[in-house]
């Protein structure tokens, strides 16, 4: 503590300390906030990407305003801007944030079927804002800024990559583990987008039936190779 020296009178010397003494223990408390605000901004910054991930599935970047977005998280426009510093940036990683906890989730599946069974149940169709962001966003991709278009690219190579890991060792699994996904991911967003629940049923219905048939039939490679031991017979003219 810094002592002031005044030897006009012994009042005055008195006060000067404890005013210095009061800046003191500020400043020793204005230290301890500071420390205190670096782990609460850690805080922040995860609650307002868990609520915009939410958000953003359920109302789309676009309607899921930055008033919006703030309350959900209970923070004030100014600390939203000061963890972001935009709506396109806090847009873009709370996309990679969905997609990072929605992939985790998907992934447990260790079977092709497991994936497309949950993928395409009703109960991932009605779980709007924590269900797969790729199928709750495509339409607006489009339109959106550079870095969300990234952010929503590299959720549809890391699915890929996913369905490849669960296919059988085979020659162009890659090609088609990226039609798996667009099956899935157009599959629900048509089962969330008719307004006829009936119809909405039948897609998801129809959609798992064709790619679990696909996934235990032979693949196309394979039908037409011959056996050990056996000669390939030329086709009939």
């Amino acid at each position: 503590m810094a002592t002031v020296m005044i030897d006009i009178d012994g009042e005055r010397h008195y006060k000067s300390q404890v005013v210095a003494r009061r800046c003191f223990v500020r400043a020793e408390r204005w230290g301890k906030t500071l420390k205190v605000s670096k782990q609460q901004a850690a805080a922040n910054r995860e609650r307002i990407l868990t609520e915009a991930a939410r958000l953003i599935r359920e109302r789309g970047i676009a309607g899921a305003g930055v008033d919006a977005l703030a309350g959900a998280a209970g923070l004030t426009h100014g600390s939203l801007y000061s963890q972001f510093g935009s709506k396109d940036r806090l847009a873009a990683e709370a996309l990679a944030y969905a997609l990072a906890t929605s992939n985790a989730k998907l992934g447990r599946n260790d079977t092709l079927a497991k994936f497309v069974n949950e993928y395409l149940s009703k109960a991932h169709r009605e779980r709007l804002g924590e269900g797969c962001p790729l199928a709750a966003l495509a339409g607006e991709m489009p339109r959106e800024s550079v870095a969300a278009r990234e952010s929503f690219t590299a959720g549809v190579t890391a699915m890929v990559d996913r369905l490849e890991h669960l296919l059988d060792d085979q020659p162009g699994k890659k090609s088609e583990a990226l039609a798996i996904a667009a099956t899935l991911v157009g599959a629900l967003v048509l089962a969330r987008g008719v307004n006829d629940p009936a119809l909405s049923d039948r897609v998801l219905a129809a959609s798992r039936a064709s790619l679990l048939r696909q996934g235990t039939r032979a693949p196309a490679h394979n039908l037409c190779r011959p056996r050990r031991g056996q000669s390939a017979k030329r086709p009939n003219r």
